[in-house]
């Protein structure tokens, strides 16, 4: 129970903590592999990133797939609107037809 009042409230502490946190992919790196070179490398590039674009790699991750999404949604809103358009297309062209079968009958 002390134990998970103290990760409880370390978590609550250290909230904000945004750029120590990106220790973390390089020290599991370290840890799993024990290449402390391509932890640097790593943490290196991260940081790289961050000050020559603005963001992060995670940062530029989350706008890539968000980006995706919003294509997705709005191609999936265009081949709806598409085959809405076919529709009425095939309705309009079905009702003229019938129309001059019609005025044909009416006028032989």
């Amino acid at each position: 129970m002390k134990k998970k009042l103290i990760v409880l409230f370390a978590i609550l502490l250290l909230n904000a903590c945004a750029q120590s946190t990106a220790l973390i992919g390089p020290a599991i790196t370290v840890g799993t592999t024990g290449n402390v070179l391509q932890a640097g490398y790593s943490y290196g590039s991260n940081i790289a990133i961050k000050h020559t674009t603005g963001k992060t790699p995670e940062e530029h991750l989350s706008s890539y797939v968000s980006g995706k999404r919003k294509e997705k949604q709005i191609r999936g809103y265009l081949e709806t609107h598409i085959e809405i358009m076919r529709t009425k297309i095939y309705l309009k062209s079905h009702i003229e037809k019938t129309r001059n079968k019609l005025s044909l009958k009416e006028n032989g």
